[in-house]
């Protein structure tokens, strides 16, 4: 019998004299959409360009990915309103098309009527995007198809990033502490809806109200809702399953939220000083609201002691190297009462405008937002493509 390799792709750096051309694509199918614009705007600015060509790319909410103006500017949030890349985009009606063939890195712009422009090589894609259709793990299978490098994880630890169901299965499989939750799965909501919200009932019952109950795979704190009793868990239920057909629902974790991040350097994963979340006053919780219109500030280094900033610091890098993680990743932890750390998630593609948590934790350990930004473009152009 024949065998055949599955080595990892070759990596091919642009010819002498070309710097190495950064594709940034960002917005997408997803709720996340504006975030991730505001995101991409944040890393357009930031990357050097003495260092890096660059071509911003745009996926519509409807899918079409698009070829949108180098302006970070018109990238941020404005009176309370997220950008959306149609803003980007105009009124232009073609097509940005990556290749799908290993080896061959020309992108092409395809335009209703007109002969398709190439509009050169991509050495490196910088993907940007938050949420289903781009952090999950099907943009990076796309890239890995076409053999082209990209920033952040691969296939496997995107999707379980972005799956909380998972995400803890995987984490509890290598010994790491998580809350009380329970999930309950599409076609069990489809067969016996009343069976479904009963076993919700009965995980309050078990371990207290208020529960969460969120969208099993999505971020930004869309569609999660605290239920303090019965009485609100219908539409809790609601809405969670208009972001997501599966939910997850998880108990109330009394103590702080504690956030670490990890990033890949040349001799493996490190974490940052770690930063703590302290209660929004103005909010329920630390949801969307609190995140990106109110900001939120969180402490930067969190109030700890040194043995419990060298403990968090070491469940993060855990967990990044449980979920087989690279690049880079925003680890969150609930510090309880009793004084254990417990992982509520991982997020492998983090709020990345230079006040959010994750480059704020670096710029406390001493890497800056553009030194961040370069750092993950190299450590992309050194990771071969494929299975590694």
């Amino acid at each position: 019998m024949s065998s055949q390799s599955f080595s990892p792709g070759p990596q091919t750096p642009p010819p002498a004299g070309r710097r190495p051309r950064v594709a940034v694509v960002f917005g997408g199918r997803s709720s996340e959409h504006g975030i991730s614009v505001v995101t991409a705007g944040a890393v357009l600015r930031a990357i050097d360009r003495s260092a890096y060509d660059v071509l911003p790319i745009g996926i519509t909410a409807d899918g079409r990915w698009a070829l949108t103006a180098d302006d970070p500017e018109r990238m941020a949030i404005a009176d309370r309103a997220l950008p959306s890349v149609e803003q980007l985009a105009e009124s232009d009606t073609g097509s940005v098309l990556l290749p799908f063939e290993p080896h061959n890195r020309e992108v092409v712009y395809s335009e209703p009527g007109s002969v398709p422009k190439v509009l050169g090589e991509v050495d490196v894609v910088f993907p940007m995007l938050h949420g289903p259709y781009g952090e999950d793990g099907t943009l990076q299978g796309l890239l890995d198809l076409a053999g082209v490098p990209y920033v952040g994880s691969g296939v496997l630890a995107s999707a379980v990033g972005m799956d909380k169901e998972y995400m803890k299965r995987v984490f509890t499989s290598f010994g790491l502490p998580v809350g009380p939750y329970t999930v309950v799965r599409p076609r069990e909501w489809e067969q016996d809806e009343k069976a479904a919200r009963k076993r919700i009932v009965d995980f309050a019952a078990d371990h207290g109200w208020p529960v969460f109950v969120k969208p099993a795979r999505a971020g930004s704190s869309f569609g999660i809702t605290k239920v303090d009793d019965l009485a609100g868990l219908d539409e809790a239920i609601a809405e969670a399953r208009r972001h997501d057909p599966k939910i997850i629902v998880e108990s109330l974790l009394r103590g702080r939220e504690i956030e670490c991040g990890v990033l890949e350097f040349e001799d493996g994963p490190r974490a940052s000083l770690p930063a703590e979340i302290p209660p929004a006053t103005a909010h329920d919780f630390y949801d969307f609201e609190a995140k990106y219109i109110d900001s939120a500030e969180g402490l930067v280094p969190a109030p700890l002691t040194g043995e419990q900033t060298r403990e968090v610091q070491e469940l993060a890098v855990r967990a990044f190297d449980a979920a087989s993680c690279e690049g880079l990743v925003r680890a969150d932890f609930f510090l309880l009462d009793s004084g254990e750390f417990v992982i509520n998630e991982i997020n492998t593609m983090p709020g990345f405008t230079p006040i959010s948590m994750y480059p704020r934790m670096w710029e406390a350990s001493g890497v800056g937002y553009p030194e961040l930004v370069d750092r993950l473009i190299r450590a992309a152009l050194r990771r071969p493509t494929g299975l590694r």
